[in-house]
């Protein structure tokens, strides 16, 4: 009697979506996985890959966690006596520990909480939140290179009037 081989795939935790905005405008302090309550054809649409976590936020009300703003998108052959909602609030399902701790970081300590990423694991979807901090305004990578160019335009710019070689070496060369 031999044993058979397992076949199915060792990948438990295959990514449905990534929100790569939440690393670039937050500093992520820590990550917590999260179950989501789902309607089936939102799992239809999930295996399918038909989601986005862009615009999507985590909010705490009345002691329950709720990821608003994602946009699920319903498969066309979703059930007829269904009228999907793609953007409605899902909730999230967490312990109640690390929920009061979620609660008081984000009230107490000035904390917000972000999707980070949807996947699979053990047949259930699941959502990881980060606990993050925004970034300022200054250490946004798109005015920190505008502020390179600038510089570089000032330091290539001479605000001497010079004209040949000759004056630079005698000192005679004017403001302009």
């Amino acid at each position: 009697m031999s044993k058979k081989a397992n076949n199915k795939s060792t990948n438990s935790s295959a990514t449905i979506a990534l929100n790569r905005r939440a690393k670039h405008d937050y500093f992520i302090e820590e990550r917590i996985e999260a179950g989501l309550a789902l309607e089936g054809w939102e799992v239809k649409s999930l295996r399918a890959g038909r989601v986005s976590l862009q615009e999507a936020y985590v909010v705490v009300r009345r002691g329950e966690a709720w990821l608003v703003g994602s946009n699920v998108t319903p498969l066309a052959t979703a059930s007829t006596h269904i009228k999907p909602d793609p953007t409605r609030s899902r909730k999230l399902l967490l312990h109640k520990r690390e929920l009061s701790r979620l609660v008081g970081s984000t009230e107490r300590a000035g904390y917000t909480l972000v999707p980070l990423d949807l996947h699979w694991k053990r047949g259930r979807a699941k959502l990881n939140v980060g606990l993050a901090k925004g970034k300022s305004s200054t250490t946004s990578g798109r005015q920190e290179r505008s502020g390179l160019e600038a510089t570089k335009r000032a330091l290539t710019e001479t605000p001497y009037a010079i004209s040949t070689s000759e004056e630079i070496l005698a000192g005679n060369f004017a403001l302009v």
